[in-house]
C-alpha cells in the first residue's frame, strides 16, 4: 500500500467538497480531493442540478412550441420530440461542467484521487481504487459526501419501474403515466420535464401542500398553475404500496389508486457517510444520522470537519459550497464566514418558486408583527411582453424596523430575483431601502423594487 501526505484531504468532490478543496489550495494548502466516481462534480452535476436544469430548459422549448407559439405569431408544423438527441445534449452539458472542474483541480494543483474512502484513523484513509489501495495521511479531513435519495421502506428502487431521481434524468422513452411520490422541488422538476414531454402525471404528497414550506398564498398559485399545465395535484395522501402497475395510497379513511408505467419518489434526501467508518476515526452522528458538527462545522474529532449534505440545515448546493469555503478558511487560519440564516431555495419548474428568509406564515405563527408587500408580475411591463405575468412578489418587514425578514417569488426568473433580496438582507437592508434603489425598466426586476414599496403601501404601479 502506497502512502501520501496533504495538509487537507476533502473526501467528496461535490459543489462543497470541490469547493473547499480549490479554496484550500488557493490558500497555499497542500491538498488531496477524494472521489469514488470518475468524474468530479458529485450528485449536483452528474445526476441533479445540472442535468436537470438541462432537461427543464429543453422541455421548456417544447411547451413554447406547443401552447405558445401560435400566440406570438410563430407557426410550427407538428412538434416531435427526439428524446434521444434531448439527453445526449444533457450528456453533453455535465461532461462539461465536469471537464471544467477537472481542468480547475489540475490548475491549483489539487491532487485528485478516483476510489472509495474509509477511516483508519483520524488522520489515515485508505482509499481503494482501480489501482488497488492507497494511504493518505493529512492533517485535517473534511467530510464532504454528500447525500443519497430516500428510499420507502416496502417500495425499494429498482431502477426501472420504482426510480429515483437519478434514474428519472435518463428515462429511454417517455413514460404513458408516471406518478411522482413526494411534492418537493425534485419531484415537481422532473414532473414537469415529463409532462412536457408527454407524460400523465400525478403527484402524490403526504402533507396538506406541496412545496410545504411556502406560504399557503404561494402554493395555492403555484397549484393552481401546475395544474393548468397538466399536472395532476393530489394532498394528503400517504402511499401505501405499488403492485402490478397501480400506486395505492389513503386519504381519510379512502383508497386511492393510480395507474404508473414508472413511480418516482422523491421524498427527501439522507446523508451519505456509507462505508466511511466513522467509527474508527471517533467522529459521531446525531439522532438523524448527520454528523455532529459544532458552530465551526469541526466534528467530535478537531481535525476532522464536516460540511453540505452530510451535516444540519437544508440539503442545497450553493450552502455546501458556502461551509466548503468557509472551512477551507477556518483550517488556513483565516475567518471565514458563513450566514446560515440566508440560504435562499429554489423550485426550477416554469414559473419558478423562490424564497430566502421568513416566509409570512411562519412569522405570524412565531407572534412576530410583520408588514408585508406584495407586487403582481401581471402589473408589470416586461412580464406582460415577455408572456410571463402569472406570479408575484411577496416581502416580508419587521413592523417596527421596516428591516426584510423574508421573500418569496413566484413566477418567471424567480431564482434570478431572489439574489437581490439576500444581498439587501446581508446588509441588514430595509423594505424602504429596496424599495428607493434604482431599477432599470423595463425588467422584471422591478416587481422586487414594488413589493418592497408595498411594504408602506407605496407601490407606484400596484393598488
Amino acid at each position: 500500500m502506497s502512502s501520501q501526505s496533504f495538509d487537507l484531504i476533502v473526501i467528496g468532490a461535490g459543489p462543497g467538497g470541490y469547493v473547499c478543496a480549490f479554496r484550500a489550495a488557493q490558500l497555499g494548502l497542500k491538498v488531496a480531493l477524494l472521489e469514488k466516481r470518475a468524474t468530479l462534480g458529485g450528485t449536483c452535476l452528474n445526476v441533479g442540478c445540472i442535468p436537470s436544469k438541462a432537461l427543464l430548459h429543453s422541455s421548456e422549448h417544447v411547451a413554447f412550441a406547443r401552447t405558445h407559439a401560435a400566440a406570438h405569431g410563430i407557426r410550427f408544423g407538428s412538434v416531435e420530440i427526439d428524446l434521444a438527441t434531448m439527453l445526449k445534449r444533457k450528456d453533453e452539458v455535465v461532461a462539461k461542467n465536469t471537464g471544467g472542474l477537472t481542468l480547475l483541480a489540475k490548475g491549483r494543483k489539487v491532487t485528485v484521487v478516483t476510489g472509495e474512502a474509509a477511516f483508519t484513523s483520524p488522520s489515515t484513509l485508505a482509499v481503494k481504487g482501480g489501482q488497488g489501495t492507497t494511504e493518505l495521511t493529512a492533517k485535517n479531513i473534511v467530510i464532504a459526501t454528500g447525500s443519497a435519495p430516500v428510499e420507502l421502506p416496502f417500495m425499494k428502487f429498482d431502477g426501472s419501474t420504482i426510480v429515483s431521481s437519478d434514474h428519472a434524468i435518463a428515462f429511454p422513452t417517455v413514460p404513458k403515466k408516471l406518478v411522482v411520490v413526494g411534492g418537493g422541488a425534485i419531484g415537481l422538476e422532473l414532473g414537469s420535464v415529463w409532462s412536457r414531454l408527454g407524460s400523465e402525471v400525478t403527484v402524490v404528497e403526504f402533507l396538506p401542500k406541496i412545496i410545504a414550506t411556502y406560504d399557503d398564498d404561494i402554493v395555492r398559485n403555484f397549484t393552481r398553475l401546475l395544474q393548468k399545465q397538466g399536472l395532476k395535484i393530489e394532498v394528503g395522501a400517504k402511499v401505501t404500496g405499488f403492485a402490478r402497475g397501480v400506486l395505492t395510497a389513503e386519504r381519510d379513511g379512502t383508497v386511492l389508486e393510480f395507474s404508473a408505467d414508472k413511480v418516482l419518489v422523491s421524498v427527501g434526501r439522507r446523508p451519505y457517510t456509507d462505508g466511511l467508518a466513522l467509527d474508527r476515526a471517533g467522529v459521531q452522528l446525531d439522532d438523524k444520522k448527520r454528523v455532529k458538527v459544532d458552530d465551526h462545522l469541526r466534528t467530535t474529532v478537531k481535525n476532522i470537519w464536516a460540511i453540505g449534505d452530510v451535516v444540519a440545515g437544508p440539503m442545497l448546493a450553493h450552502k455546501a459550497e458556502e461551509d466548503g469555503a468557509a472551512v477551507a478558511e477556518w483550517i488556513a487560519g483565516k475567518a471565514g464566514h458563513i450566514n446560515w440564516d440566508l440560504v435562499p431555495a429554489i423550485v426550477y419548474t416554469h414559473p419558478e418558486v423562490a424564497s430566502v428568509g421568513l416566509g409570512e406564515d411562519a412569522a405570524k405563527a412565531a407572534g412576530r408583527a410583520v408588514n408585508v408587500g406584495k407586487f403582481n408580475f401581471a402589473a408589470n411591463g416586461r412580464a406582460i411582453a415577455a408572456d410571463a405575468t402569472d406570479g408575484f412578489v411577496k416581502i416580508i418587514a419587521d413592523a417596527k424596523t421596516d428591516r426584510i425578514l423574508g421573500a418569496q417569488i413566484l413566477g418567471a426568473n424567480a431564482g434570478e430575483l431572489i439574489s437581490e433580496v439576500v444581498t439587501h438582507m446581508e446588509y441588514g437592508g430595509s423594505a424602504e431601502d429596496l424599495g428607493r434603489t434604482i431599477h432599470a425598466h423595463p425588467t422584471m426586476s422591478e416587481a422586487i423594487k414594488e413589493a418592497g414599496l408595498a411594504v408602506s403601501k407605496s407601490a407606484i404601479h400596484g393598488m
